[in-house]
């Protein structure tokens, strides 16, 4: 059997295995166990009663961090007119439209998300094996 570390023997003294810990108690172990020199994995299992087999007891959805998830997303739009200065506006990387669209045919796709106007439609349509499915 693999030989346990220093700093892993020291940190199972501090958790009480027969214990159940309230949220705050156990996101306060955590850090306090914390021995990398870098921002850690957790992993949170939840028992929520529900049984997954019944369809309207489904889980499913999305959660917003509070501080975000330290990645920052780039966003290109393809928009023209009124529609890309409110793009630009609202904080997106790249707006444009055909010069987008010539950029991605050839090989370019260094951003995360891509959202189109309506009337932009057909210039996007073109780019579909390469921006593939969503």
């Amino acid at each position: 059997m693999a030989r346990k570390g220093k700093r892993y023997i020291q940190a199972l003294e501090l958790i009480d295995r027969t214990r159940l810990y309230t949220l705050d108690e156990a996101i306060r172990l955590v850090k306090q166990v914390a021995t990398a020199k870098f921002d850690e994995t957790v992993e949170l299992a939840a028992r929520l009663g529900v049984d997954p087999r019944h369809a309207d007891q489904m889980v499913r959805g999305t959660v917003t961090l509070p501080h975000g998830t330290g990645k920052q997303v780039r966003v290109l739009v393809f928009a023209q007119g009124e529609k890309a200065r409110e793009a630009q506006e609202a904080g997106a990387d790249y707006v444009g439209g055909e010069d987008l669209a010539e950029r991605i045919q050839e090989g370019w796709v260094d951003f995360d998300a891509a959202i189109a106007t309506p009337d932009m439609m057909r210039i996007v349509g073109r780019l579909g094996r390469i921006l593939g499915p969503l």
